[in-house]
């Protein structure tokens, strides 16, 4: 365990999936931690209720990334009740899939909307109000090497976001503040498992070379390690947690 007391991670999209893993992992590394959700909340007190049980302190904000508005009031509501931010981890995210030539607007501009206009919305309101000394953690994804089809408006969100991540890193300058992003390979959830055969689902787990799907564990580990005092010196970085699939 790493001790983290007075710490404060602010974890979008938290109250399930890798989310919620994100969440529980940097609790039981001593974090206070800033629960975000959009939807439900019952199913978000549910993270902070199993987080306060287990000794951690946690906090449920409601807002919608991808309003700038919403994201202003989250930070303020983390530093009213906490003094600060030390940690953005932006994993909130949609992933709706389709060929270029089957996408219609509405497809294009919710995954705009949410994955990178709602990073963006967090990154730079991280970049005025982290404290000095944080760490601003994005989420990209493993297809932006192995590019399968339908996936293509969905990576172009996150290959957006690690050059977003790069050049934020060299911006806060001056202010011992990493930017990294981790990208999944296949991993056992919720929004990558509904809908998928078994004979699919075992096809993606034997093209890694472990010959399994990472886990919410596995991801909110790496997430750990780019918190944590032994990430400090990782900076600008994409760190492909994906069991070597590419």
């Amino acid at each position: 365990m790493t001790n983290q007391t007075n710490k404060v991670a602010l974890v979008t999209g938290a109250s399930r999936g890798i989310g919620a893993a994100v969440a529980e992992r940097l609790a039981k590394d001593g974090f206070t931690v800033v629960i975000n959700y959009s939807g439900d909340a019952k199913v978000a007190q549910a993270v902070a209720d199993r987080i306060e049980a287990a000794g951690g302190r946690a906090l449920t904000a409601k807002a919608d990334v991808s309003d700038a508005n919403s994201v202003r009031g989250m930070f303020d509501a983390a530093e009213a009740a906490f003094g600060g931010v030390d940690v953005l981890v932006n994993n909130a995210g949609i992933m709706k899939l389709a060929k270029i030539a089957d996408s219609d607007d509405a497809l294009f501009d919710q995954q705009i909307a949410v994955n990178l206009k709602g990073s963006f919305n967090t990154m730079r309101e991280a970049a005025r109000r982290l404290r000095n000394g944080g760490r601003i953690i994005n989420f990209s994804t493993s297809v932006v090497g192995t590019r399968l089809e339908t996936y293509g408006i969905y990576v172009a969100t996150k290959a957006a976001i690690e050059h977003l991540t790069a050049i934020l890193s060299k911006e806060l300058r001056g202010r011992a503040i990493t930017v990294n992003a981790v990208a999944p390979g296949p991993t056992a959830t919720d929004l990558f498992l509904n809908g998928k055969s078994d004979e699919l689902i075992e096809r993606f787990a034997k093209m890694v070379p472990l010959e399994r799907l990472g886990t919410p564990e596995d991801i909110a580990a790496a997430v750990a390690f780019l918190a944590g005092p032994d990430g400090s010196w990782i900076n600008g970085q994409t760190l492909r947690a994906n069991g070597g699939l590419v």
